[in-house]
Parts: structure tokens; C-alpha cells; sequence
């Protein structure tokens, strides 16, 4: 117990790592600010080059012995590796990061990350290799999962535990800019090579070049990161809130509660995710040509423009209305977007715009607290971890098998089945946010 209550120190890598990085200007609130947006972008671009390759890419590549519906499912599946992976990568490197050091565990994943993404587009055709094509892109895949989890660094936490008591909203949203950003460098990049290649050349090499970026832009983000994590103002910070590394089994004990909560809470969120990024693409892919897919492409770039400004729109009202309000508020607004979602995707062009042009509005005021909304209910000695695993979890509950699921039900009973899939989300996060209500009330009387 005592050992679990010391304060980490920090070994001679991380020691190194800080040498590296100081300068004389220590770290300033925007300087973590940045970090953090450069940091999830680059975790999301990684995420989304690999979700529009499983229906760009995959299905012909590494299932062509199959149908084509049926190779998009498959590909799902192994999308789903890295959400399964996430909690096991969190309880790996948050053990690095107790030995070694915050800036070698960033180090470590964020190298996973970028070379797991690296490998994919070296990634031999069944055709090539047979079976041997399935297991490296499912390796591939569990290491991008793991990555993610360790690449983990707090910053979003320590952001919102610094910000004014009345900017908490704001300061929740920032870190969630990161997902339309590395959506839109993600798709931008396939539509430039779906555009100006030949459907064989595409497929032959074309595809591989998002995922070579990424390995660069995985690098970038690294060091970006190094600046901050690695310098001993930063680690002071950490110290100052108690935002410390703990033992998952002592944090299930103690406040396992607000994990589960908070593994609820944002399911309309997530299940919102992928229905107006990944799924929407493939059923156009499934049921119409590759000029259709890169319309869609082109339609999904502005849509994740609208994107962030309802991110930036939900920081101003949960300083409002509280986040909690603001979520609740947004999944109501997920039940109503469910009513129209199955007519508006099965209304032309016309009426694929409208879904996603509203269905990212929507997304953007949901997702920009989704993560702050439960997590603030962490106690400081639990928060950094407690964070970091109730994030894995809801990503695992809420997103992890959302592109599979949502194309399965619409492919068996029609899109009216997605509708039912977003208000069954919507639900989901109304109860968890009543019962974490209700708790934080009796707390509070206790």
C-alpha cells in the first residue's frame, strides 16, 4: 500500500528525455493546449485512415474470397481489435509509467502507434500471401490499440483541473478537436488518391500513402508532446494535482462506480461516432460506385467543418448549463436525429447531405463533453488513471463494434434498424447520467 501511495520517480530515461526537451521558457496553458489538439489528431488520423481503408481497401485486398458485403463486415471486425485491446494496453503501460517515467511510456506508444499504422501499408495481398494477410493486419490492428491506450498523457485532465471554474466546459472541448481534424486529413487524403487514380492503381499503392503519413505525422506529435510532457514544470503540475498512475484493481475498488458510469455515459455519443463517419461511407460504397464514394468523401470533409464548430458551440454551453446538462441535452438531440436518419440517408444526394451536414452538428455538441462530462467525478488520486480506463471502456462499449453492428442490422431488417440502434444509445446515456446524478446528490448530503 505504501509503495502504491510513493511518488513515482522518475528513471534515468525520463531524466534524459527532460535534458532533451527543457529550455528556458518553461510551459505555458496554451502551450498544453496545443500539445493535447496535436495529440489527438494524430491519434484519430491513425483511426480513421484504417476505418476508411476497411471499406475502401480491405475487402478486396485481404477478403476477396468473399462478397463484398461480406468483406466489409470482416474488416469491421478487425476494427473492433483495437477497442478490445485499449483496457489491456492501459493496464501495460500504465505499469511502465509508474517505473519509467510519463515521457517513455508516450515514447514507446506513440512509436506502436505509428509503426503499427506503418506496417498496414506494406501489408501483403491475400492473393500474395493467403491467410498470412488477415493475421498481420489483426496484429497490426492490436498494436494500434495498445498504442492508444498508452498514449495516454494526462494532459487533458490537467487541462480542465487548471482551467477557471467557469471555462471547465471550454476547456473539456479543446482535446476533442482532435477528431475532426484527423478525420479530415484522413478522408482528404483518400479522396485526392480515389480521385486522380485509376480503381487497380488505387488499389494497388495508392492507399498505402495515408498510411505512410501517418508514421511521419505520428513523429511529429511525439515530439510536440516530448516539449511539454518531458519538462519539470509539467511534471510539478502533475504532482500539484495529484494526477499520478494507480493500480487499476485499486481504482476498480474505490471508485469503480464512476468507471462504469462513465463507460455508459457517452454511448449515444460514440454509437452517434461512427454512424455519421464510417458506417454512412460504406452502405454508399456497398450500393453505389466509386464516384459516389468520392462525393461522400468530399460531402464528409465539410460535414466535419460543421463538426468543429458544434464542438466549439458545446464548450459555451456547458459553461451554461453544466456538462452534464449539456450531454443529456445532446443525447436528446441523438433520439430526435434517429427519426430522421434512416429517410435522410435513403434520400439521395440530397438527402445524404442534409444527414451528414446535421448528423455531425449533433456529434460535435455531444462529443466536445463527452469525456469531461463523467470523468470530473474522479477523485484527484484516481483521476489520471480513472480517465484513462473509462475512456477505453466506452470506446470499447460504445464504438468498438458500432460499425459492424450498425451495418449488420441495416443490411438484415433496412436503415430504420439504425434509428433504432441511436435511440437505443440515446437511452443508454440518459440512464447512466441519471443514476451518476443521483449518486453525486447523495454524496453531497453524505
Amino acid at each position: 500500500m505504501a509503495s502504491e501511495l510513493a511518488i513515482p520517480k522518475s528513471s534515468g530515461l525520463e531524466r534524459d528525455a527532460r535534458r532533451m526537451h527543457a529550455d528556458d521558457k518553461g510551459v505555458r496553458p496554451g502551450e498544453i493546449a496545443l500539445g493535447v489538439v496535436i495529440g489527438r489528431t494524430s491519434e484519430f488520423f491513425d483511426f480513421f485512415v484504417y476505418a476508411i481503408a476497411s471499406v475502401l481497401v480491405f475487402p478486396q485486398l485481404v477478403f476477396p474470397f468473399v462478397d463484398r458485403l461480406t468483406g466489409v463486415m470482416l474488416a469491421f471486425g478487425l476494427f473492433a481489435l483495437a477497442f478490445i485491446a485499449r483496457p489491456f494496453g492501459s493496464v501495460i503501460f500504465g505499469a511502465i509509467d509508474q517505473r519509467y517515467g510519463r515521457g517513455v511510456k508516450l515514447t514507446i506508444a506513440l512509436f506502436l502507434l505509428g509503426g503499427s499504422t506503418a506496417v498496414i501499408s506494406m501489408l501483403p495481398s491475400f492473393a500474395a500471401v493467403g491467410p498470412i494477410a488477415i493475421w498481420a493486419l489483426a496484429a497490426c490492428r492490436i498494436g494500434q490499440g495498445l498504442a492508444l491506450a498508452g498514449a495516454w498523457d494526462g494532459m487533458a485532465s490537467l487541462l480542465a483541473l487548471n482551467a477557471p471554474e467557469n471555462k471547465r466546459g471550454w476547456y473539456a472541448m479543446i482535446p476533442q478537436l482532435g477528431a475532426p481534424f484527423g478525420f479530415m486529413l484522413a478522408s482528404g487524403l483518400f479522396a485526392y488518391f480515389v480521385a486522380t487514380l485509376a480503381p487497380a492503381d488505387f488499389l494497388d499503392w495508392g492507399w498505402r500513402y495515408p498510411f505512410f503519413a501517418a508514421f511521419a505525422i505520428n513523429v511529429v506529435a511525439l515530439f510536440a508532446r516530448l516539449r511539454i510532457v518531458a519538462t519539470e514544470e509539467f511534471g510539478a503540475l502533475f504532482e500539484k494535482r495529484e494526477l499520478r498512475p494507480t493500480r487499476v484493481a485499486s481504482l476498480l475498488r474505490a471508485e469503480g462506480g464512476n468507471v462504469l458510469i462513465g463507460a455508459f455515459a457517452p454511448l449515444a455519443t460514440f454509437a452517434m461516432f461512427h454512424l455519421v463517419t464510417v458506417f454512412p461511407l460504406s452502405w454508399v460504397v456497398l450500393h453505389g460506385d466509386a464516384q459516389q464514394a468520392l462525393n461522400f468523401l468530399r460531402i464528409e470533409l465539410f460535414g466535419a467543418l460543421v463538426g468543429v464548430g458544434g464542438i466549439l458551440a458545446s464548450g459555451w454551453i456547458a459553461d451554461r448549463i453544466t456538462r452534464q446538462n449539456q450531454l443529456a441535452l445532446s443525447a436528446l438531440l441523438i433520439g430526435a436525429f434517429s427519426l430522421l436518419a434512416p429517410r435522410l440517408l435513403d434520400g439521395g444526394a440530397t438527402g445524404q447531405t442534409a444527414y451528414v451536414v446535421i448528423g455531425f452538428a449533433i456529434l460535435g455538441l455531444s462529443f466536445g463533453q463527452a469525456a469531461g462530462a463523467v470523468s470530473s467525478g474522479f477523485s484527484k488520486r484516481y483521476r489520471y488513471t480513472g480517465a484513462a480506463l473509462t475512456s477505453d471502456l466506452s470506446w470499447l462499449i460504445g464504438a468498438g463494434f458500432a460499425p459492424l453492428a450498425a451495418l449488420g442490422l441495416a443490411s438484415l431488417w433496412g436503415l430504420p434498424a439504425i434509428g433504432l440502434y441511436l435511440a437505443s444509445g440515446a437511452l443508454a446515456t440518459l440512464l447512466a447520467l441519471t443514476i451518476d446524478r443521483t449518486r453525486r446528490r447523495r454524496q453531497a448530503h453524505c
